[in-house]
């Protein structure tokens, strides 16, 4: 097996000291990666989303982490993790960013949905269900978005009946990644009618292979089918399937207790990585580097990706002393979402198709999901605006 070598980040930045006993963590996992993550699994990550040889080692690679307890270090241990605290969790989302680690098959599964379960699942769902889904044995989507509630959640239309010992589901869900190949759906729905919208949605946990259920898959403009739209006619989904108590949805969908509080560290981190790319590519290529107005654009875009590891850095620096960092993730994310526009448009602009065998082609397409995908700059510029007490947009 060819094994991947990859650049070693700062350890110090701007300020932000990294406790000593993370040095270690960090340490292992390095040596984890250098032993395991190959090229084979990297070109994997690249085209899963329309090869299937390429989604089996991914499965297999998530397998291997999940054994090895480096799939979800924020999970408590009980679970398959390792209880990480606050900067190991920064540590971990750092490393495995610069090394290029693909996100987990069930990335929003171990972030957003295994909280909830954690929470609000019955012992039984726990055991049953959190080990399958950190080693991708199940592949998990969230049903929330809607043709008429996206970025609303509380405007969903999908509706569940009771009837006897089951609820009767019919609707549709859209962009739902991974909705054509999951084996379960943490569904959203409305319960009633008749209150209102917040307090009228539940959360289930539904067997996709329920007879009723139907997955058709949305190929993108790269040509990948990362997403599916989902329709449910006349399910009968046991109520034993309730996460949470009915009509609670909203409070489900919306919990703090996520294991995953250094996330943010990703954004800055991804950022790093693509702009190191586009000087090696420019490099490459035989673009002179010392051109002065490639030189400017280069160190434009560096100095904002500083500017944003700042941001992130502070709100997870919040979040490790007990105070709420919401509101500055919530712009990191945005100004996240500009700079990787940039960027991809600059290397499409200097490379066109040829750069890097036309990586930056796909970037150019890619990068406009950016600002929509984890919530629209639209919604993040509003919490922005009112955490400052300014007017919303």
């Amino acid at each position: 097996m060819t094994n991947v070598r990859y650049e070693e980040g700062p350890l110090e930045s701007f300020g932000f000291t990294y406790p000593p006993h993370t040095e270690q963590f960090r340490k292992e996992l390095r040596a984890w990666l250098a032993e395991h993550l190959s090229s084979e699994i990297l070109g994997a990550a690249q085209c899963y989303g329309r090869d299937e040889d390429a989604f089996d080692i991914m499965r297999r690679w998530n397998a291997q982490m999940a054994d090895a307890r480096w799939a979800a270090v924020s999970w408590p241990a009980d679970y398959g993790g390792r209880g990480a605290g606050v900067t190991e969790q920064l540590v971990y989302a750092e490393e495995t960013t610069w090394a290029r680690v693909p996100h987990p098959l069930n990335v929003i599964g171990i972030n957003n949905i295994a909280p909830a379960l954690m929470h609000y699942g019955s012992e039984q769902q726990k055991r049953d269900l959190l080990p399958r889904m950190l080693r991708a044995d199940d592949i998990w989507c969230q049903g929330m978005s809607e043709p008429e509630a996206g970025s609303d959640l509380a405007s969903l239309r999908t509706r569940a009946v009771a009837d006897g010992g089951d609820f009767v589901v019919n609707g549709q869900k859209i962009w739902t990644s991974l909705g054509h190949r999951a084996d379960w759906c943490q569904l959203y729905v409305r319960t009633d009618p008749d209150a209102p919208k917040h307090r009228s949605i539940s959360c289930l946990i539904v067997d996709l292979s329920l007879p009723g259920v139907e997955a058709r898959p949305l190929v993108t403009l790269n040509g990948d089918a990362d997403f599916a739209e989902i329709f449910f006619t006349d399910v009968r989904v046991p109520a034993s399937a309730l996460l949470g108590s009915l009509n609670q949805g909203w409070q489900v969908a919306t919990t703090t207790l996520s294991h995953e509080r250094a996330g943010a560290a990703r954004l800055y981190a991804e950022m790093q990585t693509r702009l190191t790319d586009l000087v090696t590519d420019l490099d490459a290529a035989g673009h002179p580097l010392d051109d002065p107005s490639t030189l400017r654009r280069l160190g434009e875009l560096e100095m904002r990706i500083n500017y944003l590891q700042t941001l992130c850095q502070r709100s997870i620096s919040a979040t490790a002393h007990g105070k709420d960092g919401f509101g500055t993730a919530s712009l990191a994310k945005s100004v996240w979402a500009e700079i990787g526009q940039d960027v991809a448009a600059l290397g499409y602009a200097l490379l066109g198709d040829a750069g890097a065998e036309g990586r930056w082609a796909e970037r150019r397409l890619t990068s406009r999901a950016l600002s929509i995908a984890g919530g629209t700059t639209q919604i993040n510029t509003n919490i922005t605006a009112r955490l400052l007490g300014l007017p919303r947009r």
